[in-house]
């Protein structure tokens, strides 16, 4: 069962971390929700409360196959936190997926883990991402999925269940909800 961690920065964007967590809990997948902060709730942009597993902090030396970055407001507290740039370098070196939406990957850029990769982003962070694929609401490029936004949170989602389980997985869940 591949192994799922979801970083939770208060002012999260809630669409794009409720969604591909559903998806790929629904997949199988083992979804760990870690709240950047001391403790275990994290609040976000529009005001949802939620509960993660655990706090980053107790989970950061674990392995993970995948590591997911909500974006909205958030961001700049991902962008902000050394713990959070090490795990996203430790992950990349590792060969092990990373998946990052909305403004999230501006983190992976400040990380250095954008050069020589295609990849896109919501608009509000294009001016530091000179290569934005800003057409493009899904793109993968080696181990690393990326996304515009709120809006392609589903599509997003998919990619990241197709990328951990198979094709045909990702097509049944997206029966399963009528997409």
């Amino acid at each position: 069962m591949p192994t799922v961690l979801v970083i939770l920065a208060e002012q999260f964007e809630e669409i794009e971390m409720v969604t591909p967590v559903d998806l790929l809990r629904r997949a199988g997948a083992e979804v760990t929700i870690a709240s950047l902060g001391e403790g275990i709730h994290a609040t976000g942009r529009t005001g949802l409360t939620v509960h993660a597993d655990t706090t980053l902090a107790a989970v950061a030396e674990r392995s993970f196959d995948c590591v997911l970055l909500p974006g909205g407001p958030g961001v700049k507290h991902l962008r902000s936190d050394p713990t959070v740039k090490t795990l996203l370098i430790r992950q990349h070196a590792a060969g092990l997926w990373i998946a990052a939406i909305c403004a999230a990957p501006a983190v992976l850029h400040d990380a250095g883990l954008l050069t020589g990769k295609r990849y896109t982003a919501h608009f509000s962070v294009a001016g530091e991402l000179a290569h934005i694929r800003s057409e493009e609401r899904v793109v993968i490029d080696g181990r690393l999925i990326t996304s515009r936004g709120a809006g392609t949170a589903l599509d997003f989602g998919l990619a990241v269940v197709t990328a951990l389980f198979s094709p045909d997985k990702a097509a049944e869940i997206a029966r399963s909800i009528c997409s």
